[in-house]
């Protein structure tokens, strides 16, 4: 896939160049812990925003990938800490409350939070961008479905497959949608096709994750896997067993890619990037 290798590089390199605009001139740790959070990522939600702009004939959507990449590498920040997931390892590298400490990690996360929403002043529809962010990343998405996981974690019983499909609806797909429908919300046209595509997408990419931590290499992966059964947690893995999660993936894949029909060859990108998301080994 060297096309959309190349996108994904190109993707990240824009999102990280808004944040490294942004935070010109500043210097401290928290800016050094910003930084740091931000590089390094597979920038598949970048990729999204940057071309679902394209797809709609969005020029000015460097902002918004800026933007996205600054709240997921903020959730990741948080989710690290010892008082949720406590995990030593990010894409690679120590995470940020190894690197520095707790408190640094925290502020980070709010600052790269703050930030984004900095960045998405200046982009086409920013109001809209930033109220559907907001939502996407807040209790009706990415917060409540963390606060969900957690949650489940000392339940008295394991949750249901449906259960588990709501919560990382918002826990890992809302950022995944919002940054799907970021084009035609930019645009102001119609964002059923991409919605129903990122959503699609968001639930292969947890599927996969919950696949990745029973099958894939700490090393490869660039984090702790294995957590998952240690804790003893319900996942998609586990309510459905590893070959019947794979082929669920696969499904998605396929719908999403279905969505993205009434754009015939201009989405073919987008289709090799779901692909991707099953194929994946990190």
């Amino acid at each position: 896939m060297p096309e959309l290798k190349d996108a994904l590089t190109a993707a990240g390199e824009a999102a990280v160049a808004q944040i490294e605009l942004a935070l010109a001139g500043t210097e401290g740790t928290v800016p050094d812990a910003m930084r740091y959070a931000v590089r390094g990522g597979k920038a598949l939600r970048s990729f999204l925003v940057l071309e679902s702009a394209r797809l709609h004939g969005v020029d000015a959507a460097a902002g918004a990938a800026g933007a996205i990449e600054a709240v997921h590498a903020y959730s990741l920040i948080h989710d690290d800490l010892p008082c949720i997931d406590d995990d030593d390892l990010r894409r690679g590298q120590p995470t940020v409350h190894k690197k520095w400490d707790e408190a640094t990690a925290v502020l980070a996360g709010d600052a790269l939070q703050a930030l984004a929403f900095e960045l998405l002043a200046d982009v086409p529809n920013a109001a809209l961008m930033m109220r559907t962010l907001a939502r996407a990343s807040g209790v009706r998405g990415m917060v409540g479905g963390q606060a969900a996981d957690i949650a489940a974690e000392t339940a008295s019983a394991p949750l249901s497959l449906d259960q588990i499909v709501a919560l990382q609806a918002g826990k890992t797909g809302a950022l995944i949608s919002w940054s799907a429908m970021a084009g035609p919300r930019m645009a102001g046209a119609d964002t059923a096709p991409l919605q129903a595509y990122g959503d699609a997408l968001g639930l292969a990419f947890q599927i996969a994750d919950d696949v990745l931590d029973v099958e894939g290499d700490a090393v490869e992966v660039g984090k702790a896997v294995g957590k998952d059964a240690d804790a003893g947690k319900a996942t998609f893995v586990t309510l459905l067993g590893l070959q019947c999660a794979k082929d669920r993936a696969a499904q998605l894949v396929a719908e999403a890619c279905d969505r993205l029909s009434c754009y015939g060859d201009e989405a073919e990108t987008l289709k090799e990037a779901a692909r991707f998301v099953i194929a994946r080994r990190k």
